[in-house]
């Protein structure tokens, strides 16, 4: 993302007319920030399909003069966090700076248009046209579930010609998926058809060509692996250390993504003893052999993170009486490496309308955080610090049991 020059912000700055700029004096209170974030995400949006970056201006009043606010790291994080915390999905593209504009001192948060329409902000569609913003309306809505066919999709989004629309479930979708992929205000008054809903959430590819999408298929699909071979899990509870040694347990856990990691969490569950310390503090201390945080966040990681292209292989977890490996098909991807991988702030999506589905469910609450949870939920607990094998084709991580 190129950034703006000092003379074209000024241009936006006082074009008040604009549909590619929103001006807020403060970041200070949470009415602020949710119009704030509206706004991100109508830019995200970008329905007049200007594909131009729109700009929302921190420090400004609306005729763009200085409202003279104090432009600190603090304020620029917390800017920047708008990005990762799950609540403009898909998570948008954005820069945050602070420059001196018109004498002052102004935080701009830059917001390149989406690739994936229609991004949602706490279960509502904003758009701008001209200087307004609102909710989109169903002609709106359907303006931006086109404009999604034309772009260059991520395989999660790619159609499977040989599925139907009878493939996926209407009773997980409309009795779950919707209830929280939008606010209730929106779904009452919507008219939309079922069809026209099942594309606003990318699970077929719009309302005239109803093939369901990768993402439609893991995310409500009846049985996906009909067409996604490897979307399962495999589980091994191996009595010993070697693969060789004797197999207590084992379990091929297949399904949508939620009945997938609901029954893989179950089995985690019922292999993971939980001690009770009552001698060493006055209270007593419930110490477990993992952390559920940490299992629950590396296994969340591997749905979200592998690759479902071109590959039968699945997730293997294998656990053994002194570690549990956890393999994901795939190696590190975009600007994630072998050399930076596991470091805070390197992220990069393979998947993200899969992690937009897991932020859904619950299975997610913030992005790119998986790795650093799971990595103090260990230290807590007493046990070593996870380690990683990266290679092309698959990641694996090693969790050891406390001593």
């Amino acid at each position: 993302m190129k950034p703006y020059t000092d003379d074209q912000l000024l241009v936006l700055l006082n074009d008040i007319e604009s549909d590619r700029v929103e001006r807020k004096q403060s970041f200070r209170n949470e009415e602020t920030r949710k119009k704030a974030r509206q706004a991100v995400c109508a830019f995200a949006n970008d329905l007049p399909n200007s594909n131009l970056p729109g700009v929302l201006f921190i420090g400004a009043h609306d005729d763009g003069t200085p409202s003279n606010e104090q432009i600190t790291d603090r304020l620029l994080q917390s800017l920047a966090d708008m990005k990762t915390d799950g609540n403009i999905l898909p998570m948008p593209v954005l820069s945050v700076e602070k420059r001196v504009l018109n004498g002052s001192e102004m935080a701009v948060v830059t917001v390149m248009p989406s690739d994936l329409p229609p991004v949602k902000y706490d279960g509502r569609i904003w758009i701008r046209t001209g200087p307004r913003r609102a909710i989109a309306n169903e002609q709106e809505e359907r303006i931006l579930n086109e404009k999604r066919r034309h772009k260059n999709l991520p395989f999660d989004l790619c159609s499977i010609p040989t599925a139907k629309l009878t493939d996926l479930s209407r009773t997980i979708f409309e009795n779950e998926y919707l209830p929280r992929a939008f606010a209730a205000d929106v779904l009452e008054d919507n008219n939309r058809s079922y069809a026209e809903r099942l594309a606003s959430c990318k699970m077929i590819v719009s309302p005239s060509d109803q093939t369901p999408t990768v993402l439609g298929l893991l995310t409500i699909g009846k049985s996906p692996q009909d067409f996604l071979p490897g979307a399962y899990i495999q589980f091994l509870r191996i009595d010993g250390t070697e693969l060789v040694d004797p197999v207590i347990d084992e379990a091929t856990i297949g399904g949508a993504v939620v009945e997938m990691l609901r029954r893989m969490e179950e089995k985690l569950r019922a292999h993971n003893h939980t001690a009770v310390n009552i001698e060493s503090n006055a209270t007593h201390e419930i110490n477990q052999t993992y952390p559920v945080d940490a299992l629950q966040q590396i296994l969340y990681n591997a749905v979200f993170h592998r690759t479902y292209e071109g590959t039968n292989a699945p997730i293997r977890v294998y656990w053994f009486n002194d570690r549990i490996e956890i393999s994901s098909p795939g190696g590190p991807y975009g600007n994630v490496t072998s050399e930076n991988f596991g470091q805070p702030g390197i992220t990069d999506y393979r998947n993200p309308n899969i992690g937009v589905a897991l932020k859904t469910f619950g299975f997610i609450q913030a992005f790119g955080r998986g790795i650093a949870i799971a990595q103090r939920a260990m230290e807590r607990n007493g046990n070593p610090k996870i380690e990683f094998i990266t290679s092309q084709s698959a990641v694996v991580c090693t969790l050891r049991r406390r001593a």
